[in-house]
């Protein structure tokens, strides 16, 4: 039985080797798999959670090389399709320790993910499922955006929407604005930073979890305010500690525990994951998490 479902964005990080280099310089990288919906799933299967991704990759190696490392990980690449049109797409980042990571996407006109459509799952399978997480990204193009939205509403569990706002993947950004707040309307938890709370424009959320980096996270919920500290460490790299984050929430969520505490535990992936290169390879495993919460 399935316990979470993971639907969105999935392609190759291409990660250079020297860091504090301009993209321009950089002389070699090193693939891994990227993308929200690569890295959560990954990194709830290192917690010992059954997880199903649902997106597409491309026709090519990249695509192959992507089912191959998610499948090696545990997780369930059933509704992984394959895109006959476009190609997996890679996305260049720098490094430059402690706080800045820009990225180069290579995702116009579209990429297969954007394509995906209710044809590529079974949707009585991932409605069934006691978790499911989507993103605004899966929002940015028809016919994700659809097929994003309809998993929200049809799902029967608790759904974890990740505001995920990236100005570059939209024509149109301000189209983001009223898609985000109608995923929002489906959610059981929206997770998102201060930035991306004020791009969705959204304000009236039951239940919030609004990361703060390195001091940590509030929980808002239901009238209630929860601090929760930050985990300090050395960053060596940024990008996907919240994604990190969101797998380890939804793992206490699983387990039970108050929104509180799989909010700290969050904290800590996340930390654990900024102290490393990787993005999916970082991902902490659950015998990690426990270590550095004692």
């Amino acid at each position: 039985m399935i316990e979470a479902v993971v639907i969105g964005r999935v392609g190759v990080d291409l990660y250079p080797n020297q860091i504090e280099t301009p993209l321009s310089e950089v002389e070699t990288f090193t693939r891994f798999v990227g993308g929200f919906a690569g890295n959560v799933s990954t990194g709830l299967a290192r917690l010992g959670v059954r997880t199903e991704i649902v997106s597409r990759v491309g026709a090519d190696g990249h695509g192959d090389y992507v089912r191959a490392w998610l499948a090696g990980e545990g997780v369930d690449v059933r509704f992984l399709a394959t895109d006959p049109d476009w190609p997996t797409p890679p996305t260049f980042c720098e490094v430059w320790p402690p706080d800045r990571f820009p990225l180069t996407f290579y995702r116009k006109p579209t990429a297969p993910d954007w394509q995906l459509s209710p044809d590529d799952f079974a949707a009585g399978e991932v409605a069934a499922a006691a978790l499911l997480y989507a993103t605004g990204t899966g929002l940015a193009q028809s016919p994700s955006r659809e097929t994003t939205l309809g998993a929200l509403r049809a799902h029967r569990g608790t759904t974890i929407f990740d505001l995920d706002w990236r100005p570059a993947l939209w024509d149109d950004p301000g189209d983001y604005p009223p898609l985000a707040a109608e995923a929002v309307a489906t959610a059981d938890i929206v997770v998102g930073n201060e930035d991306e709370l004020e791009a969705a424009g959204v304000e009236a959320v039951p239940t919030l979890v609004l990361k703060r980096g390195e001091r940590g996270a509030t929980v808002f919920d239901r009238g209630e305010e929860t601090d929760v500290p930050g985990f300090p460490v050395e960053v060596v790299n940024g990008l996907g500690a919240g994604d990190a984050f969101a797998a380890a929430l939804g793992h206490g969520i699983l387990h039970g525990l108050p929104l509180a505490e799989a909010v700290r535990r969050g904290t800590v992936a996340g930390a654990i994951v900024a102290s490393r290169l990787a993005c999916s390879a970082a991902m902490p495993f659950e015998e990690e998490l426990e270590a550095a919460l004692v």
